[in-house]
């Protein structure tokens, strides 16, 4: 069973009252809706941007995978700043301005993404769209690393905790459903030329926009008022106890590895739906019905995590989704009917096999993610407790700089694999591929990520000994 940590004390005796209080419902909820629009945004260099830039501006796959990463290694250094920086303004004013300011500047920077087309070459267009990447990149910064630090914020309880990122994930769900499946059918449905994919943009930076500001405006502006940095001490000396924090090591690490895993898989989801399923519009039949595991299995992962501990639940969800994501490797579009279903008509064997492991990879998902996540702010709280401060802004940063980074090394990773296996980018549309090309599409969307996650998991073998050795 997962080592519970004790909840630090507060200064203020009104401050450890409050953080023992259950949360509210109405509190968890506007915590959670930002989710929609960080998870449309985290999803758009992994999802669509490929997409976007290998069918319609003719940059090759590998060269997109480079215009992704350069400006996540900018955040390597951003995302932890922007933590430390809103950690020592929050006694003044809040985390409020930073997710206020960020979410609008990243809605807005969003739709530029996909608002130009027509370049003069795939090396000019990799240019602006990377331009444009960077500056979304750094306005996400501000919002999503503080968003993140209030999760550590809010609760003393850990338990408490997890149920409130419980329903962050219910709305991580609704962003994967827009941003993930709805975005590239819409296109497709609008037209696929550049009118629908700035169509599509402005739609779902609207969406973004207002999720993003329900919850900057929504969550209190006072909670952990007492539990700010430690104003006295030197950035390095902030590094450092956050380095010589194990079990926050250990885990960043293994989410990093986890997140390259799945940052692969998104980037090459459209292209296996095009090419190696058949059938595009199955993709968000796909999406809804991963979304319909992740959000039913959401009081299985609480019970879980109380019963027999969140690092044994964190194994499990870990273990079953790498035993669902290899079996891709026998996905087709098989023509034979196996059933009929109200909305999705006739599927074959190979279709109905795919709705099968949407649901399961919806569960496992869900899973692991939350735990992470959970586990995160089990760390944050435990620095709480040995230092007698909080770092929350800080130890995000890192967390959320990690997840950005393989983010961006995992659609390059990607798309190393579909231009060495003969992947032929084009202007104006989607063209016929190889039988070699779309085995890289698949390879990338099964046997990379099960790999990774099995490196991810032997780091984490490390992560219960490191709680011993951090007591």
């Amino acid at each position: 069973m997962s080592t519970l940590i004790k909840p630090a004390i507060p200064e203020s005796d009104a401050s450890a009252e409050s953080l023992r209080k259950p949360l509210s419902t109405v509190t968890m909820l506007f915590y959670g809706a930002g989710q929609t629009g960080g998870q449309i945004f985290r999803d758009a260099p992994a999802a669509l941007l490929p997409v976007f830039m290998a069918t319609m501006l003719g940059v090759s796959p590998w060269l997109a995978g480079i215009v992704v990463l350069i400006p996540k290694l900018w955040l390597i250094i951003c995302d932890p700043l922007m933590g430390i920086i809103s950690d020592r303004m929050k006694p003044l004013h809040s985390r409020r301005p930073f997710m206020v300011i960020g979410g609008i500047s990243t809605s807005v920077l969003f739709i530029g993404l996909f608002a130009f087309s027509g370049f003069a070459s795939q090396w000019w267009a990799a240019l602006c769209v990377g331009v444009i990447f960077f500056a979304a990149s750094t306005a996400f910064s501000a919002f999503s690393v503080p968003y993140l630090a209030v999760a550590s914020e809010l609760s003393a309880d850990p338990h408490e905790r997890t149920k409130l990122l419980a329903f962050r994930m219910i709305f991580m769900v609704l962003g994967v459903i827009l941003g993930f499946g709805l975005a590239q059918p819409l296109v497709f449905a609008l037209g696929g030329d550049a009118a629908a994919w700035l169509k599509m943009a402005l739609l779902f930076g609207l969406i973004g926009m207002i999720s993003m500001l329900i919850t900057a405006y929504g969550v209190p502006r006072d909670f952990g008022a007492n539990n700010s940095a430690n104003q006295s001490l030197s950035l390095l000396a902030q590094f450092r106890h956050a380095r010589e924090n194990k079990p926050f090591a250990i885990l960043t690490a293994a989410y990093f590895i986890q997140s390259i895993a799945q940052a692969s898989g998104y980037a090459v989801v459209g292209f296996v739906f095009i090419y190696a399923v058949g059938d595009i519009n199955l993709l968000l039949p796909f999406i809804l019905v991963m979304a319909s595991g992740s959000i039913s299995s959401q009081p299985l992962w609480l019970k879980l995590s109380r019963r027999i501990g969140k690092v044994a639940s964190f194994w499990g969800a870990c273990l079953l989704w790498m035993a669902v994501t290899i079996t891709w490797l026998w996905v087709g579009n098989g023509q034979d009917v196996l059933l009929s279903l109200p909305f999705l008509g006739e599927l074959s064997t190979d279709h109905s096999m795919v709705l099968l492991r949407a649901f399961i990879i919806g569960i496992t998902n869900s899973g692991f993610s939350l735990l992470s996540f959970s586990l995160l702010t089990d760390t944050i709280n435990r620095q709480k407790q040995q230092r007698g401060y909080a770092d929350e802004g800080l130890f995000s940063g890192i967390f959320s700089a990690v997840e950005k980074l393989a983010f961006a090394l995992g659609p390059l990773l990607a798309g190393v694999v579909m231009s060495y296996t003969g992947f032929e980018a084009s202007v104006g549309g989607a063209v016929e591929q190889t039988d070699g090309a779309i085995q890289g599409m698949v390879m990338s969307y099964s046997v990379v990520p099960t790999v990774m996650m099995f490196f991810s998991l032997l780091v984490f073998t490390q992560y219960k000994k490191s709680l011993q050795a951090n007591t």
